[in-house]
């Protein structure tokens, strides 16, 4: 590593941005905002000077052209968050780093990074005696600027020098920053990876409420209005906030609503995928966080769905409801019902996760700091954190509260998933959520079966309920049991 020069001013930066598109931007403006000396650089000197141009009376910045300029510009050790492309852009830029830094710099990956990718560059960039933080930034560009969700991970030692930073620039709540160190390595990443997840379920479920208010009737600014009532009590969170926003949206061009000529087809940029791949990998089951997924993969197959449309019959997907206001709380007690199973299925995954990679993650803290900054802030999570500080769970849904409200509202939850169903009103995330609720409880499900078929067919053996061991039944013999020793017959 070569020894770098300040620059001729003197000044030195607290912290450095790299990339300045809006994400980056908005970050490095909100440092600035909050007393620090940001030193800025983008690939593409114009986009800096753009930057510097309409914001540079904001606070104090030090441009540079060069990327050896801005190294030297920063005050060791040196704290420098990347925020452009995650992938091949990151590590592009990391590899420009390393040979300009010294031992102790740190090297923070502020992007939407696979968690995995953030375990093989801690490694690299750790064994040139740098740190490497991977930090997972939630609250788009409004957070970004105006206070996010920070989840950072890395080692101890670079928190203590970056994490006092991270923890001003981030959205507060009751006092308290939303950011906490979450573990070694790639755990911050694979926090915001899972924070994604819950976000797309809680998506979906909003999504499948406003439909079944739609096909009982409800017009949008009468579903607004509904949406809006919600975010007065137990549903208070910011999806539902702006879900009443975009409900009443009227659009310029037609003068009607906006939400009627957006295209039904949902996007997804792979951290949802992830979620799932990832549970997939761990044993974990996330089936309503899952079915999110796979919704928006249907909503964007339009082929599939021309064609099922002709060929296909059912019902209509009208829903006739006498009493529309009972009809309309029930659909609130399934929507909260729902994303506590989205929660619970999340901060399992976040907990196996930690066990398998010893990353030692506080659940606790991980809810705490998700309660403002974050897309998926919410009341609700304040129980959820104080749950998990006085109790060992190992899942969210034996809480004393969560149980209490779940058993309360689970009668309307499913009414509400058998009207839909007989109706023809897709519910995938309402009704794999419940699915989940009910797996979860019973005493004994259908694996049993599973693995009689499996003996039977590839002699995958099974075990009994009245002996050790593994056990295989002679099925195209005998049909006598060979194995361990077995008892009590």
């Amino acid at each position: 590593m070569t020894e770098t020069t300040p620059t001729p001013s003197g000044e030195l930066a607290d912290v450095g941005v790299i990339g300045m598109a809006v994400m980056g931007s908005s970050l490095a403006r909100n440092m600035a905002h909050k007393g620090y000396t940001v030193a800025v650089y983008n690939r593409t000197y114009a986009k800096t000077e753009e930057v510097i141009a309409d914001h540079g009376s904001e606070g104090r910045f030090i441009a540079s052209e060069k990327i050896e300029d801005f190294v030297a510009s920063l005050e060791r050790p040196r704290r420098i968050v990347i925020m452009v492309q995650a992938g091949k852009g990151t590590d592009a830029v990391i590899e420009q780093l390393i040979p300009l830094l010294e031992q102790g710099d740190i090297i923070v990956d502020g992007g939407n990074a696979f968690y995995e990718d953030t375990i093989r560059r801690e490694k690299e960039v750790s064994s040139h005696g740098l740190h490497f933080v991977g930090c997972g930034i939630s609250g788009g560009e409004v957070g970004a600027l105006e206070g996010p969700s920070m989840m950072p991970g890395g080692t101890q030692e670079a928190y203590a020098a970056l994490g006092p930073i991270l923890e001003k620039i981030a959205a507060q709540y009751d006092g308290e920053p939303c950011c906490t160190y979450i573990g070694t390595d790639g755990a911050g990443h694979f926090v915001k990876m899972v924070h994604n997840g819950i976000e797309y379920a809680d998506m979906q479920f909003i999504g499948e409420a406003y439909t079944l208010l739609k096909a009982a009737g409800l017009d949008n600014d009468a579903m607004a209005d509904v949406f809006a009532e919600w975010n007065t009590g137990d549903l208070d969170s910011y999806l539902i906030e702006i879900t009443s926003e975009v409900l009443r949206q009227k659009d310029a061009k037609t003068g009607g609503h906006l939400l009627d000529v957006i295209v039904d087809q949902a996007g997804m940029k792979g951290t949802g995928t992830w979620t799932v791949q990832s549970a997939l990998k761990l044993g974990v089951p996330v089936n309503a966080i899952s079915e999110a997924v796979f919704a928006r993969a249907i909503s964007s197959s339009p082929e599939l769905r021309e064609h099922a449309q002709a060929a296909l019959e059912g019902p209509d997907g009208s829903l006739s409801v006498d009493d529309l206001h009972a009809f309309t709380d029930d659909i609130r007690q399934a929507l909260w019902s729902a994303k506590v199973i989205a929660y619970a299925q999340g901060l399992d995954e976040i907990r196996i996760a930690g066990q398998e990679y010893g990353w030692d993650i506080d659940v606790a803290e991980v809810a705490k700091i998700w309660r403002d900054g974050c897309i998926i802030r919410a009341k609700l999570l304040d129980r959820i954190s104080n749950e998990y500080a006085a109790h060992n769970l190992v899942t969210l849904l034996e809480a004393p509260s969560i149980k209490a409200e779940l058993a309360k509202g689970q009668d309307a939850w499913r009414r509400v998933v058998t009207t839909a169903i007989t109706a023809g009103v897709p519910v995938p995330g309402f009704s794999s959520a419940l699915a989940y609720y009910d797996q979860v409880r019973a005493p004994r499900l259908n694996a049993a079966m599973t693995q009689g078929l499996r003996d039977y067919f590839g002699a995958h053996t099974y075990k009994r309920t009245d002996a050790e061991g593994a056990f295989h039944t002679l099925w195209s013999g005998d049909r006598s049991e060979v194995g361990g020793s077995v008892t009590g017959h």
